[in-house]
């Protein structure tokens, strides 16, 4: 076959026609990878793909069609004035400054954060008892009262919570806050922004466990986990457990936790199972080793948590001695199934699934640790793409 003959069969390829139809291009190109530099790439291709990717409504489409997988951009450090560290490399990594919350005033004196999820960064705001959500993509704020079942006069400790938004194209979002009572019961409540109210206080009572602790048992702050249709709590002080919230029938939950997560030199935070479901990340820094539990129901309903696996952190890091002493366990990053792990020289990521892992060596790091300042992580999994888009509306 000639040259001539090949191109005029390329030149009547099906294959070239339909790009020529801006929906059907758009609809490929919302299946770009999500990650910060995908669609600046495809911009510079031409000036059509660039018309096309830089409209403010196919990029909020790009985020709802990549909700459910987003990739990891970094993380907040809970006691530092919320600043965001990127952990991603060239091209994708985030520019020091660009997720920044402005904190005018002493609205945020004593404040709480509680998490990320679905692109929305959850504050609890002490003194004025409100909730803030930020999305820190879009800048966009929202500031929602605390109902007055949870005053400060009526539960104990703190009061937690999550922020999360359904599957699927809805650009609406609910914020649950749980917490205990001086009537020895945990406490929920709901809010809906399609509705702009707080649901019904819902509760359940708490279990008394004698385990040599003089403080009541109350709904530990730390970051929540999304697990199928539930949202779940660990407590602390006299019950050593987890707190279940189903979304779908509105219930409260206790749950107790395997003997082996609790004592001194263990750490345990609660995670996605392998294979999803509740599960529970177990390191113990004395023998510097990480234990993956699973909940499983059997056929008659009976629910019991098994080991699933164990990592020697250890051998798998190259852990050198005066490491191992000083591992601290930061924070899970739930999208991505990625656990951050401290030592005195860097911090860890390391993939669960995989074990493959990765070092960031930061001054700033080593100079805290070293320091034995307590940290706390809260990874930011949303998608974010730089430079292209002059406004853009809230879309999760």
């Amino acid at each position: 076959m000639s040259s001539s003959s090949r191109r005029r069969r390329h030149a009547r390829s099906p294959a070239a026609g339909p790009l020529d139809d801006d929906d059907l291009l758009c609809e490929i190109l919302l299946r770009l990878p999500p990650d910060p530099s995908s669609l600046p790439r495809a911009s510079a291709v031409c000036k059509r793909w660039r018309r096309l990717v830089s409209d403010p409504g196919f990029f909020r489409r790009f985020r709802l069609r990549h909700r459910r997988n987003p990739p990891l951009l970094g993380f907040f450090e809970k006691y530092g004035g919320t600043p965001f560290l990127s952990t991603l490399e060239a091209p994708n990594r985030i520019p020091p400054g660009r997720f920044s919350l402005q904190r005018d005033g002493d609205d945020f004196h004593r404040s709480e954060s509680l998490g990320c999820r679905h692109g929305l960064f959850l504050i609890f705001l002490t003194k004025l008892r409100q909730v803030l959500l930020w999305d820190p993509i879009t800048r966009d704020e929202q500031r929602i009262a605390v109902p007055a079942a949870l005053d400060l006069e009526k539960t104990i400790g703190m009061v937690s919570g999550a922020v999360l938004r359904p599957a699927g194209e809805d650009p609406h979002f609910q914020v649950v806050l749980a917490a205990a009572d001086h009537k020895h019961q945990a406490l929920a409540c709901v809010y809906s922004s399609k509705t702009g109210i707080w649901g019904n206080l819902i509760s359940t009572p708490l279990t008394y466990q004698a385990n040599g602790s003089r403080i009541p048992t109350m709904v530990y702050f730390d970051v929540s986990l999304l697990a199928g249709d539930s949202l779940y709590w660990k407590f602390a002080g006299r019950f050593q457990g987890i707190l279940e919230f189903d979304l779908v029938k509105q219930s409260l939950a206790v749950i107790r936790v395997p003997l082996d997560t609790c004592g001194q030199g263990r750490c345990f935070k609660i995670m996605r199972a392998e294979g999803g479901g509740l599960g529970c990340l177990v390191v113990s820094y004395t023998d510097c080793t990480a234990q993956l539990w699973k909940r499983k129901t059997d056929c008659d309903g009976a629910a019991s948590w098994g080991l699933a696996r164990t990592i020697e952190l250890d051998k798998l890091l190259s852990l050198e001695p005066d490491e191992k002493r000083s591992l601290g366990l930061l924070g899970i990053a739930e999208e991505n199934n990625v656990v951050f792990l401290r030592t005195t020289t860097g911090l860890f990521m390391i993939h669960l699934q995989s074990l493959k892992f990765r070092k960031l060596q930061s001054l700033k790091f080593r100079k805290l640790f070293k320091a034995n300042i307590i940290l706390s992580y809260y990874p930011f999994e949303s998608v974010y793409t730089a430079g292209i888009w002059p406004e853009l509306s809230s879309s999760g």
